[in-house]
């Protein structure tokens, strides 16, 4: 049986760990801190000092490696070297055992190597804030440290030969995998087919398939398929929405039905705040009951676990609580010994991500699915931006104990200065302000030392989080990225310390922080509907110049979908009063044309209340429901209910929100739908700031800014209307921009407009 390869992290993470679940000493230091720390220490050491030296080690079937931080030959002494903010006596007990269990694990490696029998072993912490080291050291024999890592293994080696074993067959089931079909549908095997050969390849693929032919079976599939011959570990399969989620794990379901045992381990990760079982506990072992122990517990939930086949959301809990165990944690724990991880783009992408960390620190050979991937652009956007609000900022100070109000006021002090010369109420400013990210880091230090001591400060803690956050974005600013100032306009301008303001550091092209996410991995399939024009998406996202484009045939065709549009109708901000009663007059004759369920798509709330009270006070007899703000996940499900097969009504939606895509209502559950707005976003000051900013950075503003992203949506808020090949329907494209030659060539090829350009409904 071939070796089973173990980093010297997960080894001693695996067996060192004891005790309780304890996150009280949570904040920490940024990757560049931790980076800049690492260098500050080893800058310090002698010129015959050695940095991050790679070791191995055999036990039996293992082969343990990993990285040493730094050895010293001429004091004799190996240091594990971890950078810090706070108190480190408040530093919980399994952290420091953890710690030293690497630290003894890499001096018995460099023992092996150099024939040393004995070392100095050492603990370096660096304190970020203040750049001072507190060393712990101890003199171990070497023959002591090899025992040490040979109890190590031990511990470990039981559950590596059942890693090797599960490896084994899962290989072996994935290479006699059979598609779960009895057929491809149109369209699906060339998608299949494209996602094999660029995990062979192992390079990116940007796939736009028609909505309906089945994306999800045809990418999973072929992935699985190409595990064994490619040596993968793991695949992640990523969405932009929960309901993505539940497809890619339906998929599984369906893949591994034929199966006589099903050897993959499927695993959905799910946020924090949505698995915690006592949110108005803290996650210690003095609060928690889950955490209390959680250390002592995890083996025997980790055993069960393995044996699981799917831990879905409901089964991972199920199966945490009957072990007494925090179901998150539990999660993140099966992170490392899961095949197939179904999860939210922000596991990957995000800056403090712990997939992409774990790919990184462990080796892992991944491959990554990113389902609807015209949404990862914003979120990009979203993940790589950082603001500070005054009034939270002020309402915290004015509550916070004395020892801070120093930190506190040279904070206030910094930023009153930015605002006070400020006269527009939307202004970028072309430096980071500096000194104010001085002040920020002083003000974290001493909140990270007040709550490691308070840890039910919330709003400070929360505070504390917001501030780091802002830090971590400073530290990759660039070009990409604007720092701009918003203040509320109808505050008190005669004091700075009365205008509300906004601090933020807003990414506007991703490009450039997502790049070292593909080089990480093995393969990345991109795939949606809407990827058009691929150079907007390849740009956009920062894919390799390796990548590859495919652009599929829509499995339907012009018969089943009417596409309409009405010229003489404008959507327009200063046009929509004047139009409404065309608006509604067209929806309610194609209704009575043709009663059924319909969707009606607007650009915002306050347009969509307008055209619902509308429609409600000339047609009361037909049914229709519309989308709030803020719908909580139970009334969004309410609100699809009301699609009823062969039921009848309107839903009222919002262009580009819930219900603008990832939805599905086949057959008569929805037969057409009412688009009236191109989905631009609006033209304000930050949107046109962003436009300058990707003008300079890669050209086309106008189109990778306002005129992309909004014709996505239409496409996408269309597609929910044909859902498979016997579907038949209707799209009603309201304004007449879309009649423009420049945006039609935008919109699917396979639909037929030029039949329905003329007079449709009355003329306003």
């Amino acid at each position: 049986m071939s070796p089973y390869t173990v980093a010297v992290r997960t080894l001693c993470a695996f067996v060192a760990k004891q005790g309780d679940l304890d996150l009280r000493f949570t904040p920490c230091a940024t990757a560049q801190e931790g980076m800049a720390g690492h260098t500050e220490v080893t800058s310090r050491r002698g010129t015959v000092y050695r940095r991050e030296i790679s070791l191995q080690g055999h036990f039996r079937q293992l082969l343990v490696r990993g990285r040493a931080d730094g050895y010293d030959p001429a004091i004799n002494r190996l240091e594990e070297i971890k950078t810090h903010r706070g108190a480190l006596d408040k530093m919980p007990t399994n952290h420091r055992h953890l710690h030293w269990g690497q630290a003894r694990v890499y001096a018995w490696l460099l023992c092996q190597d150099l024939g040393l029998t004995g070392i100095n072993v050492a603990l370096v912490y660096f304190d970020v804030d203040t750049a001072q080291e507190t060393v712990f050291s101890e003199w171990q024999e070497a023959d002591a440290l090899r025992r040490f890592f040979e109890s190590m293994c031990e511990s470990f080696l039981q559950w590596a030969e059942q890693e090797l074993t599960h490896r084994t067959q899962r290989d072996a089931a994935l290479r006699a995998l059979v598609f779960p079909h009895a057929e491809f549908r149109t369209g699906q095997r060339a998608l299949a087919e494209a996602v094999f050969k660029a995990n062979l390849a192992g390079r990116c693929l940007l796939a736009q398939a028609p909505t309906g032919i089945g994306k999800t079976v045809a990418t999973l599939f072929p992935v699985l398929k190409a595990v064994p011959g490619q040596g993968l570990d793991k695949v992640f399969f990523l969405t932009a929405k929960t309901p993505g989620r539940r497809l890619a794990l339906d998929a599984m379901q369906r893949i591994q039905h034929g199966a006589a045992r099903r050897p993959l381990r499927v695993l959905e990760l799910v946020a924090r705040d949505k698995a915690c079982e006592h949110p108005d506990k803290q996650c210690h072992g003095e609060s928690c009951p889950l955490a209390q122990g959680f250390y002592d517990r995890l083996p025997r939930a980790r055993l069960a676990a393995a044996a699981a086949d799917v831990l879905d959301r409901q089964a991972l809990r199920a199966l945490a609580l009957a072990h007494a165990v925090c179901p998150y944690y539990l999660g993140q724990e099966m992170l490392r010994w899961s095949d197939v991880v179904v999860g939210d783009y922000n596991h990957f992408f995000d800056v403090n991500a712990l997939l992409h960390s774990l790919v990184v620190n462990e080796g892992w050979r991944v491959s990554i699915l990113v389902d609807e991937a015209h949404n990862l652009v914003e979120r990009g956007r979203r993940m790589y931006t950082a603001e500070l609000d005054w009034d939270v900022f002020r309402a915290v100070r004015r509550t916070a104990p004395a020892l801070l109000k120093k930190p506190f006021d040279q904070v206030r002090r910094c930023w009153n200065a930015l605002v006070q010369d400020q006269s527009e109420p939307y202004a970028v400013n072309a430096q980071l302000p500096d000194k104010l990210l001085t002040a920020l880091q002083k003000l974290v230090a001493d909140l990270t030392a007040y709550c490691t001591e308070h840890p039910a400060e919330k709003s400070l803690l929360q505070l504390s989080f917001d501030a780091l956050h802002f830090l971590r974005i400073a530290e990759l600013h660039g070009p990409h990225a604007l720092f701009d100032i918003a203040i509320d306009a109808g505050s008190d301008h005669r004091s700075a310390a009365n205008r509300r303001s906004v601090l933020c550091l807003r990414n506007v092209v991703p490009a450039p922080l997502l790049k070292p996410r593909w080089a990480a991995v093995h393969s990345a399939t991109l795939f949606s509907a809407t990827l058009s024009p691929p150079r907007y998406v390849l740009g956009m996202l920062g894919l390799p110049d390796t990548a590859v484009f495919l652009d599929l045939p829509s499995a339907f065709n012009s018969r089943q979908l009417e596409v309409r549009l009405a010229p003489h109708i404008s959507t327009r901000f200063n046009d929509r009063q004047r139009s409404l009663d065309a608006l509604i007059g067209l929806i309610v004759d194609q209704y009575d044309r043709a009663p059924g369920n319909y969707l009606a798509y607007f650009s915002s709330f306050d347009y969509l209340q307008m055209a619902f009270d509308r429609l409600s006070e000339q047609r009361p007899a037909i049914p229709v429901w519309l989308q709030s703000r803020g719908m909580a996940e139970a009334q969004r499900d309410a609100f699809l209910e009301r699609f009823q097969t062969a039921g009848r009504g309107i839903g009222f939606a919002v262009l580009g929100g819930a219900f603008g895509e990832g939805i599905d209502l086949p057959g008569s559950r929805l037969i057409g739908a009412f688009i009236a707005t191109l989905g631009l976003p609006q033209v304000n000051a930050v949107n046109e700031e962003m436009r300058r900013t990707v003008q300079r950075y890669m050209k086309h503003g106008y189109e990778y800014t306002y005129l992309y992203p909004g014709i996505q949506k239409v496409v996408q808020a269309a597609g929910r209307v044909i859902r498979t090949e016997q579907d038949t329907g209707v799209v009603y494209l309201i304004d007449d921009r879309f009649c423009r030659a420049e945006l039609r060539k935008l919109l699917p090829a396979w639909w037929d407009l030029s039949p329905t350009v003329g007079e449709i409904g009355p003329r306003q």
